[in-house]
Formats: C-alpha cells, sequence, structure tokens
C-alpha cells in the first residue's frame, strides 16, 4: 500500500501528465480545424465571430430607482448610492423608489 507522500505524488504527476495531453489534443484539434476552414474557404467572420467577446463593454443601463426630490438615480448594480442607503436607513424601501 502506497503512502500519503507517496499518493501526493503520483497525483501531481498525473495532473502533469493529463495538462500536457491537454495542450497536445488542442494543438492537433486547432490545427485541424484551421486545415478544414482553409480547406473551405472559411473565415472567422463565416462563423459569427469577429474574434473579439460578444460582451459589449461600456454600454449603459437604464436607471431603476430615481430620487423624488433631487432626481438621483441608480441602475440597481454596482454598491447602493448614499442617498439610497440613507432612505432605507430611516425605514423606508429600496422599492418605493423605482421608476415606474
Amino acid at each position: 500500500m502506497s503512502s500519503y507522500k507517496e499518493l501526493l505524488a503520483q497525483i501531481e504527476m498525473l495532473k502533469q501528465q493529463a495538462e500536457s495531453q491537454r495542450k497536445t489534443e488542442i494543438s492537433q484539434v486547432v490545427a485541424d480545424i484551421r486545415a478544414k476552414m482553409q480547406e473551405y474557404g472559411i473565415s472567422l467572420s463565416d462563423l459569427g465571430s469577429t474574434g473579439r467577446s460578444s460582451r459589449s463593454k461600456g454600454t449603459t443601463v437604464a436607471a431603476k430607482y430615481r430620487h423624488p426630490k433631487t432626481g438621483d438615480t441608480w441602475t440597481g448594480r454596482g454598491k447602493m448610492p448614499k442617498w439610497l442607503q440613507g432612505e432605507v436607513n430611516t425605514g423606508k424601501r429600496k422599492e418605493d423608489f423605482l421608476i415606474a
């Protein structure tokens, strides 16, 4: 029977072997995909990809909450603004400030 340290060493060795095999297989798959794309004249745009993340950065989101007196707004994302924290701390509910 193997000791605990021996088993840990075997686990580490297997992890390294698995990662090496994964990299080898990925490079083979990528090479195959590139060859097929070249053979059939397929581009990234044909695949519906621009090569960039499909998630837009910096998009604005409509305000969800508004302070009735000051007109300050909050989208409901990120840290709650101080004006709303103050109102919630005085016993009002966040939902009371929802924009209809």
